[in-house]
C-alpha cells in the first residue's frame, strides 16, 4: 500500500523507552522528520535502527530552543502536503489511522483537524474512548499554520483557515510516571506557565487562586468523564488540579514581590 502524504515531526531528547511505539504507529506516514536535542541514552541508536531498516526517517540535530520555536523548525522541516505533530511518548490508534485518507482528502477549505487525546493511568491503562482530553490541532497542511512562538509550555499551532475535528481515533499518550515525578513535572510546567504570563503583564486575581483548580478538576474528572476510571483518574483530575493551583499560586507571588520586596522587619515589631 502506498504511503500517505503526511510527514510526521517528533521533538525529542532522551526518548528511548518511549519512541519506538511513536514510529511505529506511524508506518502509513510517507515521511517522518525527528528532531533531537541532544539525547545521552540509547534514543539515537534507536531511531538509527529504524533508519537502517528503510523507515522514511530524516534525523536531524539541533540545541534546545524550547518547546514552541523547536517544533517550529521541525514543522518547517516537513516536505509533505500534510504535516503531523506527534509527541515521543504519544502513538496513534487504530480509528486514527484508518480515518487518516479520509482526512487528508478533505475539502481545500479545510486546512487543519483537530482530535481526542487519551492518556494512559497507572493501575488503570488507557483510558476509554469516551474518556478523553480536549480535542487539539495536530495535523495541518503544510503552509497553512505555525507554532505561537509566545508560549513557553503547552504550545500548539496557529491555524490560516477553517479546522474540523475527527469523529472517531485518539492520539495515545503513554507516560506512566508516579505520582512523585509527576508533580516535579507540573511544577516545571506551572513555572514556565507563570513566567509566561508575568511578562505579558497578566495581573493575579486571588479569586482564581480558587475557582482556576477547581475548574480544572471539574473539566476533566466530570465533563471529559475521568470518574469513569475510578482512583487512577481521580488522581489524573487532582494532579492537573495542583497544576492551575502552583500556575496561579507563582503568577500571584512574582506580582507580589515585585510591588512589596521582601523584607526582615522583626525590629520594629
Amino acid at each position: 500500500m502506498s504511503k500517505l502524504p503526511i510527514s510526521a515531526f517528533i521533538i525529542c531528547q532522551d526518548e528511548e523507552r518511549y519512541l519506538g511505539n511513536c514510529i511505529e504507529s506511524l508506518a502509513d506516514f510517507s515521511d517522518i522528520v525527528i528532531v533531537d536535542s541532544g539525547s545521552a541514552d540509547g534514543t539515537i541508536a534507536l531511531i538509527q535502527s529504524y533508519i537502517d531498516s528503510g523507515w522514511p526517517i530524516r534525523l536531524f540535530h539541533e540545541k534546545w530552543r524550547g518547546y514552541a520555536a523547536q517544533k517550529q523548525f521541525a514543522l518547517e522541516l516537513c516536505q509533505e502536503k500534510w504535516c503531523f505533530s506527534i509527541d515521543a511518548d504519544e502513538r496513534l490508534d487504530a480509528p486514527l489511522r484508518k480515518l487518516l485518507p479520509e482526512m487528508i482528502a478533505a475539502d481545500e477549505g479545510i486546512v487543519g483537524w483537530k482530535m481526542a487525546r487519551r492518556p494512559y493511568l497507572i493501575g488503570y491503562g488507557y483510558t476509554p474512548e469516551r474518556v478523553r482530553e480536549r480535542k487539539i490541532l495536530r495535523l495541518i497542511r503544510k503552509g497553512k499554520g505555525a507554532f505561537d512562538l509566545t508560549q513557553a509550555v503547552h504550545e500548539g499551532i496557529v491555524p490560516e483557515g477553517r479546522v474540523e475535528k475527527t469523529k472517531a481515533g485518539s492520539l495515545l499518550h503513554y507516560r506512566p510516571i508516579v505520582i512523585d515525578e509527576q508533580i516535579l513535572k507540573e511544577n516545571k510546567y506551572s513555572t514556565l506557565k507563570a513566567d509566561q504570563r508575568f511578562a505579558a503583564g497578566k495581573k493575579p486575581r486571588p479569586i482564581k487562586l480558587f475557582i482556576s483548580p477547581v475548574l480544572y478538576f471539574y473539566r476533566l474528572y466530570l465533563r471529559n468523564g475521568l470518574w469513569r476510571c475510578g482512583a487512577p483518574g481521580f488522581i489524573e483530575a487532582m494532579t492537573v488540579a495542583v497544576y492551575a493551583f502552583l500556575t496561579e499560586a507563582k503568577l500571584y507571588q512574582r506580582q507580589a514581590l515585585k510591588e512589596r520586596p521582601n523584607r526582615d522587619d522583626a525590629l520594629t515589631r
